[in-house]
């Protein structure tokens, strides 16, 4: 690295920073190992999930009723029926109907099932008669309606999520082969910053430290509690060089002030600086690295909470998303209500809310903001310039959907 006071390069494209950021993690991918159903939540295939068996794996019954073969009316079989876990049974012969719970397995040369509240049973005559139409196959879930053995039924690179959970146990999995979650450190630097209580005399609160964390555990990462260090050179030093996680964030120190020390302590301990700075408003003063000798990639997000966003977005999402070997989002345009200005040479990220079939801008958007942001589903990234009202723009989506739907008249 040159001298943190030298003159910097030109700051890189926002798309080829996060592009470089995905290649980068990508690069460095976490060892899979299998993990027992009950603790693969939140992490990402490295295997695909593929169907061991036929389902269903016979012939089972949708609903509560009657198994009847052939036309009717239908001679009814004495006895309690067929319930759901019992064994296979006896051909049902052709003009008979025995009771059926909803799972069961059909009897052989069953054609269909009739709902008990469509089926009329004259205990006399021991006969059922169908209220309506009985349409051979109906209420039947045949095997394999859902797969058959040997298909594809999660790709690698999904997220395990509670559905994936039930489809790979209905499948037959106890264990799936899955890569860890990322492990994140998060370095809270600067003096001037009060874990609680009234901003006074020129301290202000932290507002990264409690946002990080969470935001971070919502990109599928594994966080250790924010750590303090102030505007402590040496403290920043000790922190980076034993750090064990896979991504370090630093909130903080990326400009060239007097107590700025992230460049010097990262020249100090020989550390490759892969970008250093964006061409991105909020957010400018980002930066990535990769410290030595094979240790972990550091994002270096600025000090202002929307400008950390911004980093977080532009940096250490696409990074981690690479580390975990999560598939990339589909990206995707929407119109924008009204105009937008932009910054002149730079890309501008703007904070958004789905409304209809278009994205309202919020206000509260400068880089010490977090009023818009808070309101949010998504940021607008605003080409420089700006863009005219009904423009189409991209939106990168925030890990979760607004839950204040009053908030527009607020924040618009």
């Amino acid at each position: 690295m040159s001298s943190p006071r030298a003159h910097r390069a030109e700051a890189t494209a926002w798309d080829a920073a996060r592009a470089l950021a995905e290649r980068l993690g990508r690069a460095t991918p976490l060892t899979a190992h299998r993990l027992p159903l009950d603790r693969a939540l939140g992490h990402v295939l490295a295997e695909a999930v593929v169907a061991l068996t036929d389902l269903p794996s016979f012939d089972t019954s949708a609903m509560d009723g009657w198994a009847v073969a052939g036309p009717g009316p239908w001679a009814v079989q004495e006895g309690e029926g067929l319930l759901a876990g019992r064994g296979p049974t006896a051909p049902l012969p052709d003009g008979h109907a025995l009771r059926i719970a909803t799972g069961a397995r059909l009897p052989v040369d069953a054609t269909a099932v009739i709902r008990s509240e469509h089926a009329h049973c004259d205990a006399a005559k021991k006969l059922l008669y169908a209220g309506r139409e009985v349409i051979p196959g109906q209420d039947i879930r045949p095997r394999g309606q859902e797969c058959r053995s040997g298909d594809e039924l999660l790709p690698l690179g999904t997220v395990v999520t509670p559905p994936v959970l039930g489809l790979a146990a209905a499948a037959g999995y106890d264990a799936l082969v899955a890569v860890p979650r990322p492990r994140v450190d998060v370095f809270v630097l600067g003096d001037e910053l009060l874990a609680a209580g009234l901003p006074h005399d020129g301290l202000i609160r932290d507002a990264l430290g409690p946002m990080l964390a969470p935001w971070i555990r919502a990109l599928g990462a594994e966080v250790a509690e924010p750590r303090r260090l102030g505007d402590d050179a040496g403290a920043l030093r000790r922190a980076l060089v034993s750090s064990d996680a896979d991504l370090i964030l630093t909130t903080g120190g990326t400009a060239a002030g007097p107590v700025d020390h992230v460049h010097p302590v990262l020249a100090e301990i020989g550390a490759d600086l892969l970008v250093d700075g964006v061409a991105v408003r909020p957010g400018h003063p980002m930066l990535l690295a990769r410290l030595a000798d094979g240790g972990p990639c550091l994002v270096g997000l600025p000090g202002n909470p929307l400008a950390a966003v911004s980093g977080l977005l532009t940096l250490a999402e696409p990074l981690l998303r690479g580390i975990a070997g999560r598939l990339a989002q589909d990206r995707y345009r929407a119109p924008v209500r009204e105009e937008v200005h932009g910054h002149p040479h730079d890309t501008r990220l703007i904070p958004v809310i789905h409304r209809e079939d278009n994205v309202v801008p919020l206000h509260y958007n400068g880089p010490a903001m977090l009023r818009g942001i808070a309101a949010a589903d998504g940021l607008a990234v605003v080409p420089p310039g700006g863009v005219r009202s009904g423009t189409e723009v991209e939106i990168l989506d925030l890990p979760w959907a607004s839950a204040s739907p009053w908030t527009e008249g607020c924040f618009t």
